[in-house]
C-alpha cells in the first residue's frame, strides 16, 4: 500500500512539473512573446494599460486621424532646413534620394547608423537631466557596460522627482516611436523598375527583442505608450480651443473646412472620453519657485532638441524631427495651461492662450506619427507570432 502511494505521488508530481513547465524542456518562447511579454498591463507613473490603449487607438481612433490629417490644413509645416548645425562641423549629408524633402511622401530614407546616433546620443547625454557620470545602457558609444551600469542607471531614473524622469520616457518614447516606423516601412527591395516597402521583422527584433536587447527593447516600447498617453490627455485638454466658432481649419474650400471641423471635433470628443487618461496633477506640484524653474528647464531643453535636429543629415528626418519636437512641446503647453484654457472667452481673439497654425499642425501631426506606432506594433505582434 506505501509504495501504491509513492508511485501515485510521483506520478502526480511529474504530471504537475511537465504541465507548469518546470520539469524538462521548457516550452518555445516566439519571437513575439519576446518584444511584447512584458508590455502589458498597467504602464509605470500612470494607472492605464496597454491593453486599453491598443484597442481604442486601433479600433476607434486611427482610421479617423488619418482621414483627418490628409486635409490640406494640416500638410503645410513651415520650417527652414538650411539652418547650419550649432553643435559640429562635420555634419555628413545623406546622399539618398529618399532623404530629400518631396511633399506628400513618407518612406523609410535609409538614415541610420554612426550619424543618427551621434543625433540621439546628445539628446540623451545633454537634455535629459543626466549626469555624465551615468551610462545609458547599450549605448553604442560607451564601451565595457554590464548588468552593473545597467542597475546603476535605472537606479538613478526611479531616483528623479516624477518630471524628470518623464521627461526622459517621452524623449525615449519618441526614439522608439522613430524606430516602430522605420522597421514598419523599409526598403525591403529596389530594382531599376520598382522599390518594395514593407515590415522588417529583423530591424524590429534588434532594436526591440527582450534578449537580443538585454531587456531594453520593452522598455522602450512602453515609454511610447506613455508618450502616446501625454499626447492623447493633451488633446483632450484643449477641445475647448477647438470648439470656439472662431477656429476654422482654413484652406479657402469653405464646404471642406467645415466637414474637416466637424471631423476634428468628432475625433476630440472621442478622445475625450478615454477612460484611464494620464493623471498630470502630479507634475510641478511642489514648491512654486521650483516648479516654474523646472518649467523653463523643459523649455530650454526641448529648444535645444529642436537645434540639434539642425545637425540631421537627412532633409526629411530632420523635417519630421523638427515637427515632433514641437508637437510634444505643444502638447506640454497645454498640460500646463489648464486655468488659461478654462478662462477663454467663448468668442474673440483668446489673448491669453492661443496656438498658432504651426503648433496646431504639429501636435496632430506628431499624435498621428504615435498612433500609427501603436497601430504598427499589432502588425508585428501578429507577424512575429510564429517566429521562434
Amino acid at each position: 500500500m506505501g509504495r501504491r502511494w509513492v508511485f501515485l505521488i510521483g506520478l502526480v508530481g511529474a504530471v504537475w512539473l511537465l504541465g507548469s513547465g518546470h520539469g524538462g524542456q521548457q516550452p518555445p518562447v516566439t519571437a513575439a512573446q519576446r518584444c511584447f511579454c512584458q508590455v502589458s498591463g498597467y504602464l509605470d507613473d500612470c494607472t492605464c494599460d496597454v491593453e486599453t490603449i491598443d484597442r481604442f487607438n486601433n479600433y476607434r481612433l486611427f482610421p479617423r486621424l488619418q482621414k483627418l490629417l490628409e486635409s490640406d490644413y494640416f500638410r503645410y509645416y513651415k520650417v527652414n532646413l538650411k539652418r547650419p548645425c550649432p553643435f559640429w562641423n562635420d555634419i555628413s549629408q545623406c546622399g539618398r534620394r529618399d532623404c530629400a524633402v518631396r511633399p506628400c511622401q513618407s518612406r523609410y530614407t535609409g538614415y541610420k547608423g554612426p550619424d543618427a546616433w551621434k543625433i540621439w546620443n546628445v539628446i540623451y547625454e545633454e537634455n535629459c537631466f543626466k549626469p555624465q557620470t551615468i551610462k545609458r545602457p547599450l549605448s553604442p558609444l560607451a564601451s565595457g557596460q554590464g548588468k552593473s551600469e545597467e542597475n546603476t542607471f535605472y537606479s538613478w531614473l526611479e531616483g528623479l522627482c516624477v518630471e524628470k524622469r518623464a521627461f526622459y520616457r517621452l524623449i525615449s518614447g519618441l526614439h522608439a516611436s522613430i524606430n516602430v516606423h522605420l522597421s514598419a516601412r523599409y526598403l525591403l527591395q529596389e530594382t531599376w523598375l520598382e522599390k518594395k516597402w514593407g515590415h522588417n521583422i529583423t530591424e524590429f527584433q534588434q532594436r526591440f527583442d527582450g534578449i537580443l536587447t538585454e531587456g531594453e527593447g520593452p522598455r522602450r516600447l512602453k515609454n511610447l505608450y506613455f508618450l502616446y498617453l501625454i499626447e492623447l490627455r493633451a488633446l483632450s485638454k484643449v477641445v475647448p480651443f477647438f470648439e470656439r466658432p472662431d477656429f476654422q481649419l482654413f484652406t479657402g474650400n469653405k464646404v471642406h473646412d467645415a466637414e474637416k471641423k466637424m471631423l476634428l471635433l468628432e475625433i476630440l470628443h472621442e478622445i475625450k472620453s478615454f477612460p484611464l487618461h494620464f493623471d498630470e496633477n502630479s507634475f510641478f506640484a511642489g514648491d512654486k519657485k521650483e516648479a516654474n524653474k523646472l518649467k523653463e528647464d523643459f523649455r530650454l531643453h526641448f529648444r535645444n532638441i529642436s537645434r540639434i535636429m539642425d545637425c540631421v543629415g537627412c532633409f526629411k528626418c530632420r523635417l519630421w524631427g523638427k515637427l515632433q519636437i514641437q508637437g510634444l512641446g505643444t502638447a506640454l503647453k497645454i498640460l500646463f495651461s489648464e486655468k488659461l484654457i478654462a478662462n477663454m472667452p467663448e468668442s474673440g481673439p483668446s489673448y491669453e492662450f492661443h496656438l498658432t497654425r504651426q503648433e496646431i499642425v504639429s501636435l496632430f501631426n506628431a499624435f498621428g506619427r504615435i498612433s500609427t506606432s501603436v497601430k504598427e506594433l499589432e502588425n508585428f505582434r501578429n507577424l512575429l507570432q510564429n517566429i521562434h
